[in-house]
């Protein structure tokens, strides 16, 4: 299973739309798709059509008491996709997690059980404590959303640190698959600018498919659908099913096959 996490720590750039619509897409395409919502706010759940009172086992369960993985999944009603979901427990996890020894490793050994899945996106929450030092600990490669202003770039350079020590000293095996652009708007000249500084700094790293600032997307979580399955011909779907594209073109080959 290729496991991919999806973080910025910066809030509000599209991260946990990401996770839902390229989950979403790559589950379309035949992937048997598992989606890990790893952020305490709980909105991958919520706008994958996962209620709260139905969250009888969650990502708090799994990570901090350790329950088996296959305990935990839900399905959804997206063919393909099932989810371990969030509940408000989870905010509570970094303050636990720090007594414990193996903190670091909860979720790599969680997902070290074969369950016949091809790929698993691991939604992170925004900040680099201990849930998204799991999930990096975890992750074959990660996927950066990056919002089109200037702060999204300061804080580009912190998660780049932080992969570099998560490299050094829990995953040697850590890669980046790339920095997805996202809230982008033609008409706002700083959106170029911005996107050609990330381009100029990071090269082919960047996605050539950008997410733009998108109605239908935003209407999306509200109805508990990802936007591809709301309005798959909207241009933020399509954005996203280009993006799912060119991700799986960047997997190594061999694991494109077994998929």
């Amino acid at each position: 299973m290729i496991r991919v996490a999806i973080a910025n720590q910066k809030g509000g750039v599209g991260k946990t739309t990401t996770a839902i619509n390229i989950a979403t897409a790559l589950a379309a395409t035949g992937w048997r798709t598992l989606l890990i919502d790893l952020d305490p706010q709980g909105n991958a759940s919520t706008g994958i059509g996962v209620d709260r009172p139905t969250r009888i086992r969650s990502s708090y369960d799994l990570v901090v008491d350790e329950v088996p993985l296959w305990d935990c999944i839900q399905h959804t009603r997206i063919p393909g996709l099932d989810i371990v979901p969030a509940t408000v427990d989870l905010s509570g996890a970094e303050v636990e997690l720090v007594a414990v020894e193996n903190r670091t490793d909860r979720l790599r050994n969680a997902l070290a059980h074969d369950l016949g899945y091809d790929i698993c996106f691991i939604d992170c929450p925004p900040s680099l404590g201990l849930l998204t030092l799991n999930a990096l600990t975890a992750a074959d490669t990660l996927l950066v959303p990056l919002q089109c202003e200037f702060f999204a770039l300061e804080g580009l350079s912190q998660l780049l640190t932080t992969v570099e020590r998560v490299q050094q000293r829990f995953n040697s095996e850590l890669g980046i698959i790339g920095v997805a652009l996202t809230m982008f708007d033609r008409r706002n000249r700083l959106t170029d600018q911005v996107a050609d500084d990330v381009r100029s700094c990071l090269g082919g790293l960047v996605f050539e498919s950008t997410i733009p600032r998108n109605v239908r997307l935003s209407e999306a979580p509200s109805h508990g659908l990802p936007a591809l399955v709301y309005d798959h011909s909207c241009a933020g779907s399509r954005a996203y099913m280009a993006l799912a594209r060119e991700l799986i073109a960047r997997l190594p080959p061999e694991r494109r096959k077994a998929a």
